[in-house]
């Protein structure tokens, strides 16, 4: 049984929100994906998802500072359509669905994407124009996996990267939309309820250490290979997902 007051679960909290937030700064995404492969060891499974969607969107406050000039508002526009669609599905599956379902859940998603990034190698397969009504479906599953999981990023960021482009010119449309998805995710679970007294007292520790860890991403990532970290972080993600199955 999870307590705010076991000192050893706190640190392991409060160093899985460091991590991410790290991850998110260097890397423009990362917070849930990071975060989930620590927390759902520490914590209950419900807790997870809000408390991963409040991290979310504190990580993204260091690339939301030195990207915001650059967002490309125009083509997010389906993203964000679909996004606001498939958030209140993601919050009313995450009150229906159990802990069990959602740590297995949880595994799938880690491996699938991490498989996916790390066994990727030709950067184009889909057309860069004329999508936007499939820009919007993938903006709705990022809606609904946001709303359910705090995870919004996976599903844009893997459509991005499909239809190619440089890093910058699709941190400039996936970066906007999961901030403004988790925000309104992370309304919807205040809603729901899901942002129960526990969940605000552990964020209290969480997401100082998320903020300070994503401004220390920030200024690494200066200078330094993007492409090597992401395949050291995703070898962890794969490996925490494996081990969430199997627990």
């Amino acid at each position: 049984m999870f307590a705010v007051t076991d000192v050893s679960m706190l640190a392991l909290v409060g160093l899985g929100a460091l991590l991410a937030g790290f991850t998110t700064g260097f890397s423009g995404f990362g917070t849930g994906l990071v975060a989930s492969g620590i927390w759902f060891f520490v914590l209950p499974a419900e807790m997870v998802p809000p408390l991963i969607a409040l991290a979310s969107v504190t990580g993204q406050i260091a690339g939301i500072i030195t990207t915001r000039k650059s967002f490309n508002w125009m083509d997010a526009r389906p993203y964000l359509a679909g996004g606001i669609i498939g958030v209140p599905l993601g919050v009313f599956a995450l009150s229906a669905i159990s802990p069990f379902a959602l740590r297995n859940f949880m595994g799938l998603l880690l491996i699938s994407y991490a498989s996916f990034q790390l066994l990727r190698r030709i950067p184009e397969k889909v057309s860069r124009t004329g999508n936007g009504l499939i820009d919007g479906m993938i903006g709705m599953i990022g809606g609904f996996l946001g709303g359910f999981a705090g995870l919004s990023g996976p599903a844009p960021l893997i459509w991005l990267q499909l239809k190619g482009g440089s890093n910058d010119s699709q941190r400039a449309i996936y970066q906007p939309f999961n901030f403004i998805v988790l925000m309104l995710a992370s309304l919807g679970m205040l809603a729901s309820g899901q942002m129960s007294r526990t969940v605000m007292d552990i964020a209290l520790i969480c997401l100082p250490a998320t903020l300070i860890g994503s401004f220390i991403g920030a200024r690494c990532y200066i200078g330094v290979s993007a492409q090597s970290f992401q395949r050291i972080v995703l070898t962890l993600l794969l490996a925490s997902g494996c081990v969430l199955l199997l627990h």
